[in-house]
């Protein structure tokens, strides 16, 4: 008996006409089928998910369970009831041949889309899986990722018009061929994306987790993501700066990780000391700053040493601008530096270095160059602080002056 008169003859024998009987037989025929899919989808759902279960059992990766969560096994399970539809339509609608041609084309169209669904949970899966391994997880997955849906999805929408149009697939490769210039134009950003991110990549210039700044642009934080169109920096306020790819290729920026890989986080400030605090020592301040421990040897020594070369040039010793002699600035210089020496948190692996610039008119910078051991944040400003605290109230003991702009009066 034929598909398409199954219930056919029941129908007639129940004096039903035979136009009305052909529209029920299709119904009624066209539900069983709809029933056959739901149950065959049904049932090959079942099997992949515990079959994916069973591999999870005896699997010593995760990457079964991206697959789950991706509903790799639903895409999958669809294809029992494609195989089923496009086996058993031709039986029912072989009668009736514009219909069925539109069938099949709607059935084509659709194994197309299902593949690409089934290609897609794929990638994702396979992306969130590589970012739990140590050496995938600071890299750009998901702008390869992005990539290659891209080839996928201009693979399926060729294929897609060469069933729509019933031509060749070559036809419309030609077709892209003499547009390349169109799809070129279209595609530039996406384009340059791949290839920042290639370049991005290879020169390791960026990873997750870095901290970058990019002034032009605003951001100053960690990278989150890096995709095929665009980077996104979570700046240190929580807000999300989104930056396009290929302009960390074009433009400049800053990464810190060579800070965080390093032994030490960098201090680089400088104290703006008063011109006119600047002397020269006389002995009595000596005798006083002896007292100092941390410039106590220093001082001995160097007064003997300026005693020995002063002595041997004759030079007066009532005028101190004659010969060599000691100046506060330059002994409180000696003291930050020992002091930096003698700092628990700094590094003594690296430069520890307190340096006089060139005078500017707010006072004479000393600036103070180090490395902090400890990287985090917080614990850096607190211990920065709690460095420039003590210098700053140093300075008196030196008869020092910090500069600050005289503040203005009110004459009314």
């Amino acid at each position: 008996m034929k598909l398409n008169n199954l219930f056919y003859d029941i129908l007639v024998g129940l004096e039903i006409p035979v136009f009305y009987a052909l529209i029920i037989n299709m119904i009624l025929v066209g539900l069983l089928i709809i029933i056959g899919v739901l149950v065959l989808n049904y049932i090959s759902k079942t099997f992949v998910r515990n079959l994916l279960e069973k591999i999870s059992i005896n699997s010593k990766n995760d990457f079964d369970n991206f697959l789950v969560e991706n509903n790799i096994h639903i895409h999958l399970s669809r294809l029992v009831p494609f195989v089923f539809l496009y086996w058993i339509i031709p039986l029912w609608l072989e009668e009736y041949a514009d219909l069925l041609s539109y069938s099949k084309l709607v059935l084509e169209l659709y194994f197309i889309f299902l593949i690409v669904w089934i290609i897609r949970s794929f990638f994702n899966a396979s992306k969130k899986f590589l970012k739990t391994l140590d050496s995938f997880k600071d890299k750009p997955i998901d702008s390869f990722v992005q990539v290659a849906m891209i080839l996928v999805w201009f693979t399926a929408i060729i294929f897609i018009f060469s069933i729509l149009t019933g031509k060749e697939v070559s036809t419309f490769l030609t077709a892209m061929g003499a547009l390349s210039a169109v799809i070129l134009l279209i595609f530039k950003d996406t384009i340059l994306g791949f290839v920042a991110s290639i370049q991005l990549s290879s020169n390791d210039l960026i990873r997750i987790g870095d901290w970058i700044t990019m002034k032009q642009f605003g951001a100053d934080g960690d990278v989150i993501e890096i995709n095929l169109s665009s980077v996104k920096v979570q700046n240190f306020d929580k807000t999300i700066t989104t930056i396009p790819t290929y302009k960390l290729i074009s433009d400049s920026f800053k990464n810190w990780r060579g800070m965080s890989d390093s032994k030490g986080r960098r201090i680089k400030r400088a104290l703006l000391i008063k011109g006119s605090s600047i002397r020269f020592m006389k002995d009595k301040d000596l005798l006083e700053l002896e007292e100092i421990s941390l410039i106590k040897d220093y001082i001995k020594n160097i007064k003997l040493e300026i005693k020995e070369h002063n002595s041997k040039l004759d030079i007066v010793d009532r005028l101190k601008v004659n010969g060599r002699n000691l100046t506060n600035i330059g002994l409180f210089r000696k003291y930050t530096e020992n002091y930096l020496q003698n700092n628990n948190n700094i590094s003594k692996e690296m430069t520890i270095m307190c340096r006089q610039l060139t005078p500017t008119s707010q006072g004479i910078p000393l600036e103070i160059y180090a490395f902090i051991t400890d990287k985090e944040w917080k614990n850096y400003e607190n211990i920065v602080s709690d460095l420039f605290d003590h210098l700053l109230a140093s300075l008196e003991s030196f008869d020092l002056e910090l500069f600050e702009l005289p503040s203005k009066i009110n004459l009314n």
